[in-house]
């Protein structure tokens, strides 16, 4: 073929465009590589930091020394880097030169952000007490909820656990306020929760603080009175996607068990119990030495418990969405048989950037829990005898055989705990929408609405069963269903400025609506004809139904203004009106009021010490109110009753609550003085709080006379009484050593609280601490403690006849087999009238600890960290109710072997009393002999963990690992003589399930 000139030319032009496209484009993509390296103030490497391109999803992750390399073909690229703890920064790199990065650190004391309510300030700009935990510390005990992890981390807070599976703890914030409801607010992603924290899983937790004085809790006004603590779970991170999962298995057992005495003991004991008494002993025991050890039961009713604990988080983000996501299971068993709880969680929280001013997002909490027991009974396996066994040869479980003088009548604790059904299922849902604008520079515009529904299924299921002399001839069914709902609906408008003259304003302003909707209906039914068909409609006889339905709500404004003058002085002012529905007419509005004053000392220009980095004196006072009294209190309750009227039903409506619409808010009003020190540059951290805490117009329950044709027992709550809280609280945390390799930390905290009574109803005292009929050991009265324990005072044993006839009369008799007679209890003769009677009480002890300390020490060497946590009370006193049945001596059930050291002649004894049945000088009765000192201190935590070095690795199948052995309340120190010092807030132990010891080993991967 012939090419002409015009083809050539074209020809040319052709390859000329083949040959140089290929150039063009791949200069077009062609990428530069970009290596640097991100470090720390000291220039340590910081292995997992992100370096991402900016408004791109490109990034990559830091190794093992910091270094990365990144591939990118923008043209004046601009990075941010980032990692937890530090200060994110911008970077643009010039060409292609080395980067060197370095990050300030974020998390130092002085810069924590710590949320407040409705806003966040940094901790050194604080002028009101809050307590903020740390979450490091946290995480490294593997416990079911948050309440059980901060116990005794946070100064003035008293956190008191229970072993029982499922259970939540009790909060106490600067002591008790009230006698009604003191348990405080609790806040989770900016949504009160009604459930337990068991609805938290403690590894989605991002932030925990707890407000303690009236200057931080007034913005939360009528809710905030008790305390309010504050949960923030974790949102998406900027930057890499990760997957986290964190695993743990544990066992556990019961700190101290109590020791009771073997068959052959028993024996010796209920022979000294009848021939006292002038009564025939047992034929069976002739020879108490041939019965042997005999049974266990409580070894048999403990057993060793497991518990799993399982979560899977995802978090992702990028400069326009966030997302975080997790999983949880938690499985225990407890140490008492079919004793059991389960739990799951899911968690989703995410924020989406639509514009640089606006954003919104979510946060969702869904639950669902199972506890289960049996109708165990703790006391009833102590008081058990040893010379039954716990199962018959035909393998039914054993009852007491002949007469119950003999034999006793205790039912079969194993049994009961393994044929009856006790079990509730719990479905939570906990979430809320926001929407956050930022308008005109310093105004910032949020709104949230909420919902929390608590469902609730209970059932009770117990079978027929013959033991022997114990016949239960029907079965039961009981149900019941409760659902509660709570809507919340917030709006914010916050302002925000920084004035050129030093001055720092933020404000805000809102409104809060609630709403509670609850309704319970419950059934129960007996004889069943086929027990395989367990439902309601099944049974035949002795049917019950009741229901029951309340409704509350609250509405509310606030505002708030912060100052800031050069970082020097400080000022707080908060104001907030809250409405609710549980007052009347004229009395459902309350203001609570409050303001607080700070000075930051060490930025004075007369201020010079190298040592003192920060000191700051801070000043508060507010009015927080309490509604925490019920519904319709105002109102009279109304019950309908069927009446016979001539051969005839006919129904009424009676009234069954005096009302009482004159009651309002109870107000507490709360004076806190504080100071701040940071030294030897941020090495030693010092928080100093002391408090005056008034509870005024407190609501107590009204006496009314049966006259009145009202219930004496459901009674009016009216305004009448004043309880005073004072204290001083202290927490210091110190950086010992800070190497390269090695470091220790230490945190202590110190807290004392003195309670007291200023003024109730009228002179009469309160009668609490009821432990059955007309046996009351505690009270609430003028000029004292709260609940303190009030009864007889013992001085001794009486040793001889001659010491009771010189005495004052306690119980006249014919014999020593009808009264008081030697080795029976000697009580104090107060009045000194020559009689013992009612008017010989007094207070014999309080519940009220003198102080609480707490004191933790962490240590790290390489890729090893040591954590020891010691934790304790001291001073408060402990009704050890539990003796009164296992140191009776005056009936057929087994006892402890503390009565091997009773009194069996002169001289034998002067604590324990002599053995009789019957107890004819009321030995029992609520006295001194049973009050103990409650002091502790326990190892509450040791953690010994391993971070796995990924470096090393010929592939790299994680980012990050870490193997941990970890120890909950490993040894208490104490001289209580029962299971554990720890029980309820009022100082009673009775039956209560004891603190259990665990030891878990736990791993936790980042991918």
């Amino acid at each position: 073929m012939k090419i002409t000139s015009f083809d050539r030319t074209k020809f040319a032009l052709f390859l000329l465009i083949f040959l140089v496209t290929p150039f063009i484009m791949m200069a077009q993509d062609r990428k530069i590589k970009l290596s640097g390296k991100v470090v720390d103030e000291t220039n340590m490497p910081l292995p997992g930091a992100t370096v991402m391109l900016k408004k791109s999803s490109l990034s990559v992750i830091t190794d093992s020394t910091g270094n990365f390399d990144l591939l990118v073909s923008e043209q004046n690229p601009v990075f941010i880097v980032s990692y937890m703890g530090y200060i994110s920064k911008e970077v643009k790199p010039k060409g292609n030169a080395f980067l060197d990065i370095k990050l300030q650190l974020e998390s130092t004391t002085l810069n924590n952000v710590v949320i407040i309510g409705y806003g966040e300030v940094k901790s050194k700009d604080l002028t009101g007490s809050i307590s903020t935990i740390k979450l490091a510390d946290l995480s490294k005990q593997p416990v079911a909820n948050v309440g059980d992890a901060i116990q005794g981390r946070a100064a003035g807070v008293q956190v008191i656990t229970s072993g029982k599976p499922g259970d939540n703890p009790t909060f106490r914030i600067r002591g008790t306020g009230t006698i009604g409801n003191n348990d405080p607010l609790i806040v989770v992603d900016g949504m009160p929760l009604n459930g337990g924290l068991n609805q938290v899983n403690m590894n989605d937790v991002e932030s925990l603080q707890i407000l303690k004085d009236a200057s931080s809790t007034a913005i939360y006004g009528s809710r905030g009175s008790n305390g309010v603590v504050i949960i923030t779970t974790k949102r998406g991170t900027l930057g890499k996607s990760s997957l986290s999962f964190d695993v743990s298995t544990g066992i556990s057992e019961a700190t101290d068990v109590l020791q009771v005495l073997n068959a052959s003991q028993f024996a010796s004991l209920h022979n000294d119990i009848l021939n006292n008494a002038d009564l025939t002993p047992n034929p069976d025991f002739q020879n108490p030495a041939s019965l042997g050890v005999g049974t266990n039961w409580v070894d048999a009713f403990f057993r060793t418990g497991i518990q799993n604990n399982y979560t899977l988080s995802y978090s992702t983000g990028n400069e326009k969405s966030k997302v975080y996501t997790s999983l949880n299971i938690f499985d225990q068993k407890g140490i008492i048989i079919n004793t059991d709880y389960k739990r799951y969680i899911f968690q989703f929280n995410s924020d989406t950037k639509i514009s640089d001013n606006l954003k919104f997002g979510n946060s969702l909490k869904l639950n669902h829990d199972i506890k289960s027991q049996g109708d165990y009974s703790i006391q009833n396996a102590l008081l058990s005898l040893p010379t039954q066994p716990i199962y018959r040869a035909n393998g039914n479980f054993s009852g007491p055989i002949g007469q119950a003088i003999y034999s006793g009548d205790v039912d079969n604790p194993i049994g009961k705990a393994t044929i009856i059904d006790n079990s509730t299922k719990g479905y939570n849902i906990q979430g809320n929408l926001f929407g956050e604008v930022t308008f005109l520079k310093n105004f910032k515009f949020k709104t949230i609405a909420g919902a929390e529904a608590n469902f609730w299924k209970s059932r009770t299921w117990a079978p027929t069963y013959s033991w022997d002399t114990k016949v239960g001839q029907n079965a039961f069914l009981s149900e019941s269903s409760n659902q509660s709902i709570t809507l919340l609906f917030d709006n914010t408008l916050t302002f925000n400025k920084k004035f050129d003259n030093g001055l720092n304003v933020t404000g805000v302003i809102g409104t809060s609506a609630q709403q509670n909707k609850f309704e319970f209906i419950s059934g129960s039914i007996q004889n069943f004809p086929s027990e395989s068909t367990q439902t309601l409609n099944n049974g035949i006889s002795q049917s019950s139904l009741h229901g029951s339905g309340s409704e509350w709500a609250i509405f509310s404004t606030f505002a708030r203004a912060n100052f800031d003058y050069k970082s020097k002085y400080y000022a707080t002012a908060t104001v907030r009106r809250d409405g609710s529905s549980r007052f009347g007419v004229g009395n459902k509005y309350g203001t609570f009021p409050s303001a607080s004053l700070a000075w930051r000392i060490s930025n004075e220009d007369f201020f010079k010490s190298k040592s003192v980095n920060d000191l700051k004196l801070r000043l508060g006072y507010g009015i927080t109110g309490n509604q925490e009294i019920g519904n319709y209190s105002f109102s009279s309750n109304y019950n309908t009753y069927l009446y016979n009227f001539n051969g005839s039903y006919v129904s009424a409506a009676v009234p069954s609550v005096l009302p009482n619409s004159n009651v309002k808010w109870e107000a507490q009003e709360q004076y806190n003085i504080g100071v701040d020190a940071s030294l030897f540059n941020e090495r030693v951290n010092i928080t100093l709080d002391a408090y005056v805490k008034n509870t005024n117009d407190m609501l107590v329950p009204q006496s009314v006379p049966v006259t009145s044709g009202y219930s004496d027992i459901f009674v009016p709550y009216i305004n009448a009484g004043k309880i005073q809280n004072k204290g001083i609280e202290l927490v210091i945390n110190t950086k010992n050593i800070q190497k390269d390799k090695f470091s220790w930390n230490s945190d202590f905290v110190f807290s004392i609280n003195r309670n007291k009574v200023i003024d109730l109803n009228g002179d009469a005292p309160l009668i609490t601490g009821g432990l059955g009929l007309n046996y009351n050991i505690s009270r609430i009265q003028e000029e004292y403690p709260i609940n303190v324990f009030y009864g007889f005072v013992q001085e001794g044993i009486f040793q001889s006849q001659a010491a009771v006839d010189n005495h004052a009369v306690q119980v006249q008799g014919t014999s020593s087999s009808n009264s008081t007679s030697a080795g029976d209890v000697r009580f104090k003769d107060l009045n000194n009238d020559g009689l013992i009677t009612d008017a010989d009480r007094t207070f014999i002890g309080n519940p009220n600890p003198d102080f609480a300390a707490s004191l933790n020490n962490t240590f790290t060497y390489g890729d090893f960290s040591l954590s020891v946590y010691l934790q304790g009370v001291y001073g408060n006193d402990v009704f050890n109710a539990n003796r009164l049945y296992n140191e009776a001596m005056s009936i057929t059930t087994n006892q402890s072997t503390a009565v091997l050291g009773r009194w069996t002649g002169p001289g034998t004894g002067n604590s324990m009393p002599r053995a009789i049945y019957g107890d004819p000088n009321n030995n029992n009765r609520a006295s001194s002999r049973y009050i103990e000192d409650g002091s502790y201190m326990r190892i509450k935590n040791v953690t010994l963990s391993y971070k796995i070095p990924t470096d090393s690795m010929k592939k790299k199948f994680f980012d990050y690992a870490k193997v941990y052995l970890s120890g909950q309340n490993l040894l208490t120190f104490t001289k209580y003589k029962g299971f554990d010092p720890e029980v309820s807030t009022n100082g009673i132990d009775n039956n209560i399930y004891p603190v259990t010891r665990i030891v878990s080993l736990g791993l936790n991967v980042g991918f």
